[in-house]
């Protein structure tokens, strides 16, 4: 199954998804999905920037964990007025993120974020 197709399963699967990508520590995506609804409410470039400027922060959140020895950074959720992001590591190198609206179903798009994952990393 191609990242794409994965993606879309995450995106369709959950209520209010309006997008998901696979990206490099580095902010440039791997492959994304965004759902329809968000290019036509004006989000789907915002979403693609999101990613880029978010991959900062985790990076620093890593970087914290590390001073403190807490171990890896599995997964970290933002909840902004306007949307909600997941992201999961997917390895050292590599970030699954799921864009949510405010009223999007959290605790399905983490579950299905988790039942992908081995499928994403077989994929590398």
């Amino acid at each position: 199954m191609s990242f794409a197709a994965m993606l879309h399963e995450i995106v369709d699967g959950c209520g209010g998804a309006i997008g998901a990508a696979l990206m490099g520590n580095d902010g440039v995506p791997i492959e994304e999905v965004i759902a329809e609804d968000a290019w036509e409410g004006g989000l789907g470039e915002e979403i693609v920037n999101a990613g880029v400027e978010f991959g900062r922060i985790l990076d620093e959140i890593r970087k914290a964990s590390d001073s403190m020895s807490a171990g890896a950074v599995h997964e970290t959720v933002i909840v902004l007025a306007r949307f909600i992001l997941i992201f999961r590591s997917v390895d050292a190198e590599t970030f699954l993120v799921v864009i949510l609206s405010p009223d999007g179903n959290l605790g399905k798009a983490r579950y299905l974020m988790r039942r992908q994952m081995n499928a994403i990393r077989q994929e590398f």
